[in-house]
């Protein structure tokens, strides 16, 4: 059966308008491109982490940019020139694949937008980006391939020819712009190449320095490796701050006690006195908690001139430093594992552009940041064991095992923990890493019993506890701030909203007068102070009690106004007198010395140690003779049962009597041996609580 010209000539026309489609210059750059674009997504999407899927995140993004005008009127062409013919499963699979098209474009446009400006990515717009992709393919290459096929099939050969030959060369440069694209990808994976680490230990390092206990012995802590880190694997937490992320963290950590753990003047001083005494590899004992980036890229070892290296002095415990570890073990010591986290490519880049992409990748690409860095381990009171649990052993005393602070015990042992009830358990986190509003991508956490992914809440990394000094006396960014909410924190007067069904107000360790209503003068007048440790989860005071103290001021004053008793003073020389009520410990070596200098090195016991056990009471109790109200003021009388003063019978009054729980980080004697004899710095003293009573003195 023929076919009328006037039927060929319409056909003609329609195989003209398709090779002219295929022809076209704008249509094979466009292919091309989703071409790149489809594969370079699932790269991102599908593919491990490495310098390719990264580097593809900045060319996808980069090519879709520079390209999204030129798909925009390719679409609008492509629709005008075809919008009169009739629906056909080709037309619909080209409509449902633009739709599809255009979410991807949208989706992509806002999560580019959120990477560039913003400090994380919305995870609702990654998953449409992410679902749109094979969405679009699904209609995209039935789409083609139904093409592909018509054009195969073609019955007026001589167009047909010139239709196949143009779909060829369509082909060809469609692939040819998608080959150009994945190279120019391959060349940023060549020029931009991630930091290159020199994981070695000096020549002159002892790896067996303890035996077969391991490279970073006498500590616990190990790499993932079993050797050397290069020092750069975990510090520039400063680039944590700078990147428009984790900016209220960077500031919270600038001043608290893991920053300065290598830099406190007392630690310095200790390190270098624990050298001289026992050599330089004994000081690994001390690294693992206050000093790793020193400790994993082997600075400490005989010879060298500075045990703590410039990184490892700057930023103590860094972000990467903890957020690194991998496992723990609650024995302590720093008894952890370490990997080196596998960093971006560029993360240690120097420049304006180069820390603006670095920015970029991390918000876009995220999945590689956060698996590395961020695990629900973190959350528990066993990872802080690692660290917050002490002792010495035989490889450091020569002697034998000995337990030093212990926090995590305590905690454990205490009426705050509650195995498998969340609801009844206070954890360390809970405390010292209390939620504060925040605009930090680390917001929220579905995974908290108390909390969801929209709270707008992260744990300050103050890590508030109980040093006031070193922030001050370091003049550390922000530490006159710290050191102030630290003494609010000692005090008890920072609320915790997510705890405070479970936790009392009032001070953290209140004390109470009892005393008798009335007294005749003359007669002996005894007091009582209890000492009731109400709301601290561990031993109180906690940390090393060889340096640490905290003590009971009593004072007594006549209506008058003067002193009449006086138990807890200090000198001009900011020594507290003796016979103070005290809690401390006095470790004591092998020869019965006292330990005092924190020489724990060479611990073996104590002679003397007072703390409270979490709930736990102390009561103190004085007694001495009762004065008149009239009579002359007893002057500086020291704490003791057996003093007798004669006082002349007078009229009635009222004594007043004050207590002060007082606290100071590190003790005169320390602080002396540091900064020599003619030392006039002092640890500050916080009042952590007060008490007040009066009795009546009869005649």
């Amino acid at each position: 059966m023929s076919t009328s010209p006037q039927v060929n000539d319409e056909r003609s026309a329609i195989l003209e308008r398709r090779a002219a489609g295929w022809s076209s210059p704008l249509s094979k750059l466009v292919t091309g491109v989703l071409a790149y674009l489809s594969v370079s997504g699932l790269v991102i999407w599908l593919a491990p982490f490495n310098v390719f899927s990264e580097h593809s995140v900045v060319a996808h993004t980069l090519i879709g940019l520079l390209t999204l005008p030129a798909l925009a009127w390719f679409c609008v062409r492509h629709i005008r020139v075809w919008w009169a013919f009739p629906l056909t499963q080709i037309k619909f699979t080209g409509w449902a694949a633009l739709v599809a098209l255009a979410v991807c474009t949208v989706s992509g446009l806002v999560l580019t937008w959120q990477s560039a400006l913003g400090t994380r990515i919305d995870a609702s717009w990654r998953w449409i980006h992410i679902a749109s992709t094979p969405a679009t393919l699904a209609f995209l290459i039935p789409h083609y391939a139904s093409l592909l096929s018509r054009e195969r099939r073609g019955d007026l050969q001589a167009v047909s020819a010139v239709v196949l030959s143009a779909l060829r060369a369509h082909l060809r440069l469609a692939g040819g712009v998608c080959a150009l694209c994945l190279a120019a990808t391959g060349v940023l994976c060549l020029v931009v190449r991630p930091t290159s680490y020199v994981n070695e230990f000096p020549p002159e390092y002892e790896q067996a320095a303890y035996g077969d206990a391991g490279p970073f012995a006498p500590s616990l802590a190990k790499t993932a490796t079993g050797g050397a880190f290069d020092a750069r694997s975990f510090d520039d937490s400063a680039s944590c701050g700078t990147s428009g992320c984790h900016e209220e963290i960077y500031r919270e950590w600038l001043p608290s006690a893991h920053r300065y753990a290598a830099m406190d003047v007392a630690f310095q001083g200790i390190q270098n006195l624990m050298a001289q005494q026992n050599g330089a590899t004994s000081t690994r004992y001390c690294a693992g908690c206050h000093d790793p980036i020193s400790l994993f890229s082997g600075t400490k070892y005989i010879g060298v001139e500075n045990l703590t290296g410039l990184a490892g002095y700057r930023e103590g415990i860094s972000c990467l430093a903890c957020h690194a570890i991998e496992q723990t073990d609650v024995a302590g010591n720093a008894n952890y594992v370490i990997h080196q986290p596998e960093r971006y490519a560029w993360e240690r880049k120097d420049g304006d552009v180069a820390r603006f992409v670095r920015d970029f990748v991390l918000r876009a690409y995220p999945d590689q940041h956060v698996a590395s860095l961020s695990k629900r381990m973190f959350k528990t009171s066993e990872f802080c064991a690692a660290c917050h649990k002490q002792f010495i052993d035989e490889q450091v005393n020569d002697v034998g095992w000995v337990q030093l602070q212990n926090q995590y015990d305590n905690w454990k042992n205490s009426r705050w923990n509650h195995p498998g009830e969340p609801t009844e358990t206070i954890e360390c986190r809970e405390c010292h890493m209390p939620l504060t509003a925040s605009n930090d991508p680390a917001r929220g956490d579905g995974a908290d019993f108390n909390r969801d992914a929209a709270d707008g809440q992260h744990r300050t990394h103050r890590f508030l506890g109980a040093n006031q000094f070193i922030p001050v006396a370091m003049e550390l960014e922000g530490g006159a701030e710290h050191a102030q909410l630290v003494e609010r924190w000692l005090r008890g007067e920072l609320e915790v909203p997510e705890i405070a069904d479970r936790w009392s107000k009032g001070p953290a360790v209140p004390i109470e007068i009892v005393a008798p209503q009335s007294v005749r003068a003359g007669e002996r007048l005894a007091l009582r102070v209890r000492v009731l440790s109400n709301k601290v989860g561990h031993d109180f005071p906690t940390g090393p009690l060889d340096i640490i103290q905290s003590w009971i001021e009593l004072e007594v004053k006549d209506p008058s106004g003067n002193v009449v008793f006086h138990s807890g003073a200090r000198d001009e020389r900011h020594f507290i007198e003796p016979a103070t009520f005290m809690f401390k410990a006095e470790p004591v070596d092998r020869y019965g010395n006292l330990i005092d200098r924190h020489n724990l090195w060479e611990m073996v016991g104590v002679r003397f140690r007072r703390s409270l056990f979490p709930g736990a009471e102390e009561v103190a109790s004085y007694e001495f003779a009762c004065p008149s109200v009239q009579g002359a003021a007893v002057p500086d009388l020291p704490v003791a049962s057996d003093i007798d003063v004669p006082v002349p019978v007078g009229a009635e009054g009222v004594l007043t009597i004050e207590a002060r729980l007082n606290y100071r980080k590190i003790d005169q004697y320390l602080l002396n041996f540091m900064y020599g004899e003619s030392n006039t710095v002092t640890s500050p003293i916080t009042v952590l609580s007060t008490a007040n009573a009066s009795v009546k003195v009869q005649s």
